[in-house]
């Protein structure tokens, strides 16, 4: 049976759908795989779009992290990996200070891909990350190269990764790791010991009860069949 989806995760589909940021037919990744849907988070373009995948991180930060009213968010600043990561870092922070007064002293960071050798110097951009909680942010994890790498990063800054965030869950399990049966998102999951939350898994859009008009039944079905295949037994 169909699972109503949240309103904010709703809103977020919608917005992907109408604007064929998410779109079906017949894809080949990076990966090598085909798919039969395809994600292009490069597609928020506009000030609007931004605006929609803003209020859907912040939502998704605000629902999953369970902060108690009266207290503090548990995190200090959100670090975007560099590159994709960057303006995500700073929508979401800028919409959270808008959705929560608690949210008005976070912090947002990236880093370089080169270290600078000149002026401020280093690899961090935006706020000093020495001594604090850090959320992560990006667009998805399908290797985890980039994730592991900041992760690294923010440890050797002797700081805490409290928790990642990413726009779209696809449930896969790792190529040249099917035997295993883990998605990169169980593998970091593992690896860093925090939570890995998205907006949305291809669980929501395979199964989740959103209003007619949204997909077709052959989509689901094709995305249905996808899983199938390559579907990871560990999420």
């Amino acid at each position: 049976m169909a699972s109503p989806l949240a309103p904010y995760k709703r809103s977020f589909l919608h917005t992907c759908l109408t604007s064929s940021i998410l779109r079906f037919g017949t894809f080949t990744l990076k990966s090598g795989r085909t798919s039969p849907y395809f994600f292009n988070a490069g597609a928020f373009h506009t000030s609007s779009l931004l605006s929609s995948l803003a209020t859907a991180y912040a939502q998704t930060i605000l629902t999953n992290l369970h902060p108690t009213a009266g207290d503090p968010l548990p995190f200090d600043v959100i670090f975007g990996p560099a590159y994709k990561g960057i303006p995500l870092a700073a929508i979401t922070a800028l919409k959270l200070g808008e959705l929560d007064p608690r949210a008005a002293g976070i912090g947002y960071c990236f880093n370089r891909k080169e270290a600078k050798d000149h002026g401020e110097g280093g690899v961090i951009v935006g706020m000093d990350l020495k001594g604090k909680r850090v959320l992560i942010v990006d667009d998805v994890i399908t290797a985890g190269t980039a994730i592991r790498e900041s992760v690294a990063l923010i440890k050797k800054l002797g700081d805490v990764v409290v928790g990642i965030v990413v726009a779209l869950d696809r449930m896969e399990t790792v190529v040249g790791g099917e035997e295993k049966g883990k998605s990169a998102i169980a593998e970091v999951k593992g690896e860093v010991g925090c939570g890995v939350w998205s907006i949305l898994s291809l669980e929501d859009l395979v199964e989740g009860e959103y209003g007619d008009g949204f997909l077709v039944e052959e989509e689901r079905r094709r995305m249905r069949e996808h899983r199938e295949r390559y579907g990871a037994r560990e999420v």
